[in-house]
């Protein structure tokens, strides 16, 4: 899956030049965008219903519209060509918003295991890092890996699961392994992708390092 409101290519490209974000147009009033706005809105909408009354079915229906919307942003900056610098960065911001706030909802009902908790947010964390990296070398954030938007398709299926899975009667006995088969599966993709974000990340240190030491050559 590629990332859904930038370019499909990777940010590295012949003799490791970086092909950042600022290479896309400076737009902001597209509809993309307004999709993604949209999503980020129902975050703190999607916390109250899982914290407050607990209203896990309408939580559940605010997560299936922001995955919606998630791939309809993608599929439109496609089809109208309205890619833009913006949209390119709060596509994974709401992902990320949504995976982390549904994390902080299971974990405080104890739905989620501690363990899944600890390693998902401490891959945020790790990417955050390298984010402060990349600014201080000059760098924008990289470009969403599709292991990474693939994990998140998987998690964003699995959380309301897990949710479900919670409950009594047949539903929930019934969708227990599946949302714990995405669980599994979608935080090894997510963890793996964080992976290959550092390695990235590691990667432009060393040419930036290495740069000046080649320019003093004589």
């Amino acid at each position: 899956m590629t990332s859904s409101n930038g370019p499909s290519a990777e940010t590295t490209a012949a003799h490791g030049a970086f092909v950042g974000r600022d290479e896309l147009p400076d737009r902001v009033w597209t509809l993309p965008n307004a999709l993604s706005v949209l999503r980020l809105l129902g975050v703190p909408l999607f916390l109250w219903l899982l914290l407050g009354p607990e209203a896990d079915g309408w939580a559940v229906i605010v997560l299936m519209v922001s995955g919606f919307t998630d791939w309809a942003d993608g599929k439109l900056a496609r089809w109208l060509d309205q890619g833009s610098r913006i949209g390119a960065l709060l596509d994974p911001a709401a992902d990320r918003l949504y995976i982390v706030c549904t994390l902080v909802a299971l974990a405080l009902r104890d739905i989620a295991p501690v363990w899944l908790v600890a390693l998902l947010l401490g891959r945020e964390l790790v990417l955050g890092v390298m984010l402060l990296v990349l600014r201080r070398y000059g760098y924008p954030p990289l470009q969403v890996h599709y292991l990474g938007k693939a994990a998140t398709f998987l998690l964003l299926y699995a959380f309301p699961g897990l949710l479900l899975a919670d409950g009594t009667g047949w539903l929930a006995t019934a969708i227990e392994p599946f949302a714990w088969a995405f669980t599994i599966w979608g935080t090894a993709l997510y963890l793996l992708a964080g992976v290959f974000y550092v390695a990235q990340v590691v990667g432009i240190v060393r040419t930036e390092r290495a740069a000046p030491a080649a320019g003093a050559v004589p």
